[in-house]
This record gives C-alpha cells, structure tokens and sequence, in this order.
C-alpha cells in the first residue's frame, strides 16, 4: 500500500536517475502532474507526457548533461519536505531558498503548485511540498 504518492514520484525520478534510464513511468494525478510541469519548467527534466487511458500514468523523461559515457543527471537531489505524518507550512516571509537559490521549493499554495520564488513575487506562503537541486 502506498501512504505517499509524491513520495513515490520523487522516489521513481530518483531511481530512474541512478539508473540513467531516459525515462520512468508514474500514475497519474492532477498534483504530479503539477511537478513535472514545473520540472519541465525550471529546466530539471526534458519533459513529460500524460497518458489518460485507464489506469492513467505520466512518462517523465529525464535529463542528462556531458558526454554521452560521463553523462551526470540535472537533478542531484530531490527531498520530500512535508510528509503526510508532519506537514510543514510556511508563511510569506517565511520561505526558504534552497542551496542560496541554485535549487527550488515546490510549494502548494492557495493560488496552485509553483516555486519558492514564485511565490515570493506573489507574496504567498503555503505546504513546502519538496526541494530540488
């Protein structure tokens, strides 16, 4: 039984990254999709597709830098922050920069999912969901 499913998601982009696999399959759901857009976004992964067809799914195809034997992920880590047993919330003034801005927090907020610096312009504080860096 899975307890938390943004959990898996990060845990699969993770695992497919160690394994240098050009892409991972995830079910689908309205907020995964959500943090793929804003992976696609901020430039962490190549892109993603949603398969509607029953059971739903997102391929996430993930990114690689330098040459083809040496080839590094972009994202070197992923952290869930707020888990089902202890959320963690946030105020406006409140929110962190991850690696002094050279990572990014996902946030839910009252206005949807978007970064730590998104949500600063927008002077909103909400569910620190994950860093990623």
């Amino acid at each position: 039984m899975q307890s938390d499913p943004i959990a898996d998601m990060l845990t699969r982009v993770r695992n497919g990254m160690m394994a240098r696999q050009h892409e991972v399959t995830i079910p689908k759901s309205k907020i995964k999709v959500e943090i793929a857009r804003i992976l696609q976004e901020e430039g962490y992964i190549e892109g993603y597709a949603v398969i509607d067809e029953f059971p739903g799914s997102i391929i996430v195809r993930l990114k690689y830098f330098g040459a083809r034997r040496q080839r590094r992920p972009v994202i070197t880590n992923l952290k869930r922050v707020s888990k089902p047993g202890r959320r963690i919330y946030v105020g406006k003034d409140e929110i962190p920069r991850v690696m002094s801005g050279m990572g990014i927090a996902i946030l839910t907020t009252s206005q949807g999912l978007m970064t730590d610096r998104e949500a600063r312009r927008k002077r909103v504080g909400g569910e620190i969901l994950c860093y990623v860096y």
